[in-house]
């Protein structure tokens, strides 16, 4: 049964195979999806690989405890349902469960039919929180949020990280690698901010030659060097009274390091070639894909200037990472792309879509709206992208899982007869002779179909 039609997903860590084999059939003849493991370790490794919906734990779990693994699972999924057991009622045990996050408490011999409404009641309850996260999502999109688009569970934290940090005056830094949206979520923070009605200013330390980047910042007076032929505002005075964005930081020279550190401070600056102290209002929020921790052990970054800067941390996930984003952010490029080049797609077929999450997305979001435009470019006449739609490096670049060729549902036969092909050639090195004998098939019949469904 796929996970897409139980009634939810459940880790349970017993080390009892016998008890844990009755609550599995049972909770399975209920349509729930269920794995069990029978120490806490395993469930940590699990909890770390994949989503689930309930923790049902031993409170006593080997290795690692109950109430250790209650508190991984809420880091994975602040509204996981944890239903922790115990061998005999322990009142001091279960006060303590609750309050730090349990669903309930439970003691063996387990009542199943009470367990299952326990369940009910705790999945209800996330899945309500869910909507209310996507409807925020929604209004957030046309309100507030921009182009942040996502409903998975690590965009639902950057979200409500957006909002609580959005009010407040605090240094940002956004770490995370390039093409995961730091930009677009500082953009978010500046508009859900006090000073969204001032400037937001933005500037991106790896794109200039040093010896511009602190003209840049700061500005110059005419005559401060060779060009400077009239006075210039920097960065900083243009930000005055709303926010200045700074990507890519770690980029900063030493020199420019200790000064960034002084405006920061004292919100205080001269332009170059004046000695007039400029006074500023401006928040600041930074941007790396750099680790700037390491760089502070290597001395390559002022501890100082780190400890300023990370006053507030939003860690960026990696496409991979959020994988179930990728068919809102495919649809969203696909509808972007059609304007911006006059075209009329509708959509993206099942079998390339399922490319596309396959797909290991080492230039993230970035690499996936070049990729959609690049595809609707290129499509003529159609009313949906197809898989052969999808460039050759991305296809390439997908592994066979176990061995098996995976065939979307929903898709035509003519999908299908060139997906078992362009698989069996990936399979076999793209050695025609093999893939037709591995296919059952003429030689001169493969170099039809691989001309009728242009794979090459």
């Amino acid at each position: 049964m796929s996970e897409s039609n139980t009634a939810g997903t459940i880790l349970l860590v017993d080390p009892d195979p016998k008890v844990a084999q009755s609550i599995l059939s049972f909770l399975e003849s209920r349509h729930y999806s269920v794995l069990w493991v029978d120490d806490g370790e395993k469930a940590y490794n699990q909890l770390d690989e994949r989503p689930f919906d309930v923790l049902i734990t031993e409170l006593s779990a080997h290795r690692i405890d109950g109430m250790r693994l209650m508190a991984v699972a809420r880091d994975r999924n602040p509204e996981i349902c944890v239903i922790l057991i115990a061998e005999q009622p322990d009142v001091e045990r279960a006060v303590e469960a609750m309050r730090c996050g349990a669903y309930d408490f439970q003691t063996k011999p387990l009542n199943l039919g009470k367990l299952e409404a326990v369940i009910q009641r705790g999945i209800s309850q996330q899945r309500l929180v869910l909507e209310k996260h996507e409807l925020e999502r929604r209004l957030d999109e046309r309100y507030g949020l921009g182009s942040l688009i996502g409903k998975s569970r690590q965009m639902i934290k950057i979200y409500e990280s957006v909002r609580q940090i959005a009010p407040s005056r605090a240094t940002v830094l956004i770490q995370g690698e390039t093409g995961t949206g730091k930009d677009l979520v500082a953009q978010a923070i500046h508009n859900n901010s006090p000073r969204k009605m001032e400037p937001f200013v933005k500037l991106n330390c790896a794109n200039l030659p040093e010896a511009l980047v602190e003209s840049e910042l700061f500005g110059h007076v005419a005559g401060a060097f060779t060009g400077a032929i009239q006075s210039r505002k920097g960065r900083f005075e243009l930000a005055d009274k709303g926010t200045l964005f700074l990507d890519e930081i770690g980029e900063l020279s030493p020199g420019l390091q200790s000064k960034l550190l002084r405006v920061l401070e004292h919100q205080q600056f001269e332009r170059l070639g004046d000695s007039k102290t400029i006074t500023v209002d401006v928040r600041l929020i930074a941007a790396t894909n750099r680790p700037l921790e390491r760089m502070v052990q290597e001395g390559t970054f002022r501890s100082d200037l780190f400890y300023r800067l990370n006053v507030v941390t939003i860690d960026m996930p990696p496409l991979r990472h959020r994988k179930e984003d990728i068919p809102l952010l495919a649809q969203h490029f696909l509808k972007e792309a059609c304007a911006q080049n006059g075209k009329h797609i509708e959509g993206i077929t099942r079998g390339a879509m399922d490319l596309l999450i396959r797909y290991n997305w080492p230039g993230n979001v970035r690499e996936l709206k070049n990729i959609i435009e690049g595809m609707v470019v290129r499509a003529h006449g159609r009313q949906a992208l197809d898989a052969h739609d999808v460039p050759d490096h991305v296809r390439q670049s997908i592994q066979p899982e176990a061995g098996e060729i995976r065939i979307p549902t929903g898709v035509t036969m003519a999908e299908v007869e060139r997906i078992v092909i362009e698989e069996t050639m990936r399979i076999c090195g793209y050695n025609k002779e093999a893939c037709a004998k591995t296919l059952g098939i003429g030689l001169r019949t493969l170099y039809r179909k691989l001309k009728e469904y242009d794979i090459r």
